[in-house]
């Protein structure tokens, strides 16, 4: 169900989630905004007035979540299309290839390119990605994009390579195996090139509609010359504005002043996301201090500290945020150390007050744990990737070795030391999942770094909206956005998972709302309603 006129709602007989009363059963909800938040009895006065009375039957009502860094189109793509992340084998992988390619020979004979997300070799018996030769077998000659499960490698077929031009002379080209650095960047904007805006269109609502389904309210989506396209973020922007959904707020990766024109010219909140600085430790792209385990290089370094000071000049004087991927520990210090110059040049205060972003942030040192907080800059991170590839046993250890590894997504520091959290999942690269996302960072794989449950909604409900400097939102008391979402869920609790996290909160005297159970095992809660600014847009 969906509404466009926004009405006068009333919700009753549950528990709402909100610092305005830690015992709400009830909230009063006028067009886009929280009017009330109570207890039943209190509502009583209030229904009379009411459009529509919700009888929450013990539901629990939250703000919705913001997933903090998304890839749309990409994600919609995988949702609808050739999706390997849960691949077992190499021979599993080129038999999931073969068929998809096989039922859309219709698309490849009318000049499209087939695209497909998520192969990850790493815990594959063979060991490695698919050879050359191997993937033009399985996909019959197609051309063919399969980009890595951290997007930053990918397979491509002989025929998609062939749309390249002087792709062999291009950094990051290997004849036979997976592309990386410039490469990977050329095939995927020729493969990109060929989407259709119908199959661009279709993709993104399937990335709305899910992210709906899902109790999420609003959708960063990280775009990009190298990533996607101008195009495709003013599509997506357009077909949010008109489609009952998630609101998304874009941000632009392209260097300097262009990048900060293209932002304006789009309306994007800020010229950044996904511009790259290096790239990702699977793929061993990302740019570390010392060499990798298993590799004997450093990765790679995209940008400098002059270009990134260079570009949080311009966005700082343009009055947008500047945003960077940095991953690595070197690629981390670059953006410091720009920022800092940066930060010299125009004044500190004029700087932190635009919050400039730093996107993933995973290798952090006390020394750039410190100069965030002193910047500030806002640490825009995804759990799921240490419960994807974190542990003594994950690919984080293969890449680095275990103390290198254990030292990743330091959260508890990063809150420690006051560094504002922004959540997300970086679909494709992990799922849309919030509460899956919640989980990962209180159960960390590396004790030390879990933060309590609480803190980890937060990260992912107003967190999002403080990225954006909406501080009043992402929280349901009187006055905020009406953008919640209704659950199905078990009793609640006040969860701190680790002795290391303060146990004040858990004490019930305390009066700190509860939220589900989110012990591994334990089932995740049930989204039966998604409200964006008091509209409707998904019901179960």
């Amino acid at each position: 169900m969906t509404e466009r006129t926004p009405r006068t709602v009333l919700l009753r007989g549950g528990n709402v989630y909100s610092p305005a009363d830690p015992f709400a059963t009830a909230m009063l909800v006028e067009g886009g905004h929280v009017a009330w938040v109570g207890s039943d009895g209190a509502a009583e006065a209030y229904a009379d007035g009411a459009d529509e009375i919700v009888e929450l039957d013990g539901a629990l009502v939250t703000p919705a979540f913001v997933d903090a860094h998304v890839h749309a189109t990409a994600t919609g793509l995988a949702l609808t299309g050739l999706d390997l992340t849960d691949c077992a084998s190499l021979p599993e992988a080129l038999a999931r290839i073969a068929a998809f390619c096989a039922e859309r020979s219709e698309a490849t004979a009318a000049g499209g390119v087939l695209i497909g997300h998520g192969w990850d070799e790493t815990n594959w018996p063979e060991g490695r990605a698919p050879s050359l030769a191997e993937l033009d077998a399985a996909a019959g000659g197609a051309p063919l994009y399969l980009s890595r499960t951290d997007v930053h490698s990918a397979l491509a077929t002989s025929a998609l390579r062939a749309l390249v031009p002087g792709l062999a002379d291009t950094a990051g080209h290997h004849p036979e195996q997976p592309l990386t650095r410039d490469a990977h960047h050329a095939v995927r904007v020729a493969a990109l090139a060929h989407l259709t805006p119908g199959q661009r269109r279709a993709a993104q609502l399937a990335t709305l509609r899910r992210a709906a389904e899902l109790g999420i309210g609003a959708l960063h989506e990280c775009a990009g010359p190298q990533i996607s396209s101008a195009e495709d973020l003013a599509a997506l922007l357009a077909l949010a504005a008109e489609t009952p959904g998630p609101e998304v707020h874009g941000y632009w990766g392209e260097l300097g002043p262009a990048g900060v024109a293209t932002a304006q010219r789009l309306g994007a909140a800020g010229a950044g996301g996904d511009l790259f600085v290096d790239g990702a430790l699977g793929s061993r792209t990302a740019c570390l201090h010392d060499p990798y385990t298993d590799a004997p290089h450093t990765g790679v370094a995209y940008l400098t500290a002059d270009q990134v000071a260079e570009h949080v000049t311009a966005c700082t004087e343009a009055g947008l945020q500047a945003g960077f991927h940095a991953i690595g520990d070197a690629a981390i210090t670059a953006v410091v150390d720009g920022v800092r110059a940066a930060a010299d040049k125009l004044g500190a205060d004029r700087v932190r007050a635009l919050r400039h972003r730093v996107e993933h942030a995973e290798a952090l040192t006390p020394e750039t744990l410190a100069a965030f907080a002193e910047l500030g800059l806002t640490a825009s991170v995804q759990p799921a990737f240490d419960a994807a590839w974190g542990g003594p046993d994950g690919m984080y250890a293969a890449r680095l070795g275990a103390e290198r590894a254990a030292a990743l997504n330091p959260f508890a520091a990063m809150l420690r030391t006051g560094v504002p959290l922004a959540f997300g999942s970086d679909a494709p690269v992990t799922p849309l999942d919030p509460w899956g996302t919640v989980r990962a960072a209180a159960f960390h794989r590396t004790p030390e770094h879990r933060i309590s449950v609480r803190a980890a909604f937060t990260a992912h409900t107003r967190g999002g909206h403080r990225a954006l400097g909406h501080d009043q939102d992402g929280v349901l008391v009187p006055g905020a956005i009406a953008s919640y979402a209704i659950w199905a869920t078990t009793d609640l609790v006040v969860q701190a998972p680790d002795s290391r996290v303060a146990g004040w909160s858990t004490d019930p005297r305390s009066g700190t709302p509860g939220l589900p159970d989110l012990t591994p095992g334990a089932p995740l809660p049930t989204c039966l309603r998604t409200v964006v600014r008091g509209r409707t847009v998904y019901e179960r």
